[in-house]
């Protein structure tokens, strides 16, 4: 790959969930607290894989916008209500001037198979984009795949519908978290082929717990490099060992980021903030 290091600004996002306990819920705003002072471009909050975390997900988000100020971006899916019920939702957010969305298709509720669009919904999630679009001019992000989405039948199918998701109105696609980064560039340029000329914006999963990291990328579909096997060998019961590990192998993966040209990052917290923070210090964002 050519070197072309950006001399833009950092900007960066967070994302966090909705908090299942009240001791949850104080790491969460402990975390928003910690992360907020670096002026993130946005922070996102995740809706449960069925929809289940609508409410949480609102009261989330409705609270970050009123204490802290941040632009607050809801997740919204196309599992489990109808267009009008979505619209609803969608006109709510806008109404309290919560303008950033990020539109997903959703996975399948708990015990299904395999993925049934809601009848009288959005089937995927380009639908949702225009169904959004239609509601007003909302900031949208979307999700992208560098190893392929794990239910599209190949890389070209998957690549076209990124691009018919732009095309719908996308302002932006958020990758799923990736470690081989060079395969990363190589999807980045597959996509300027395509023509998809929308902002590709790095997912990061810093890692705490390799453990926990492997059960993740097993159910995204992430592929985990054989360097990284090799990496935490042998620290299973060492979380602080991994911890640190885990911030220098994001460190090294943002920074060779930066040399390609990339200058915006979002970071999957699993609402902590201290590596997401050390990651940010390294790219020179400081509160």
């Amino acid at each position: 790959m050519t070197e072309r290091a950006s001399q833009a600004p950092v900007q960066v996002s967070f994302e966090f969930f909705p908090p299942k306990s009240p001791e949850m819920e104080a790491k969460l705003w402990q975390a928003i607290g910690t992360l907020a002072p670096l002026r993130p471009r946005f922070v996102s909050v995740t809706y449960g894989a069925d929809g289940s975390t609508r409410d949480r997900t609102h009261r989330i988000v409705s609270r970050i916008v009123a204490e802290t100020g941040l632009v607050s971006a809801p997740h919204l899916t196309c599992v489990g209500a109808d267009r009008e019920e979505i619209r609803t939702i969608a006109r709510a957010y806008h109404a309290e001037g919560i303008n950033h969305i990020v539109a997903l298709r959703g996975d399948p509720p708990q015990g299904a198979t395999c993925y049934t669009p809601h009848p009288g919904g959005y089937a995927y999630a380009v639908d949702l984009v225009r169904g959004l679009r239609e509601v007003a001019d909302f900031d949208i992000s979307v999700a992208a795949y560098p190893e392929v989405h794990p239910e599209a039948p190949d890389a070209d199918f998957d690549l076209d519908n990124l691009k018919r998701k732009f095309e719908a109105g996308a302002s932006r696609a958020i990758t799923q978290f990736f470690y081989d980064t060079e395969n990363f560039l190589r999807f980045r340029d597959r996509c300027a082929a395509r023509g998809i000329n929308g902002p590709i914006v790095p997912g990061i999963l810093p890692i705490a717990k390799f453990s926990q990291m492997l059960n993740f990328a097993n159910r995204a579909g992430a592929r985990v490099p054989d360097w990284l096997h090799e990496r935490f060998a042998g620290l299973d019961a060492d979380v602080d060992a991994q911890r640190v590990l885990g911030a220098s192998v994001a460190i090294e993966q943002v920074e060779t980021l930066r040399r390609e040209g990339l200058d915006e990052f979002h970071f999957y917290t699993l609402n902590r903030a201290e590596l997401s923070l050390e990651i940010c210090s390294a790219l020179g964002l400081r509160p």
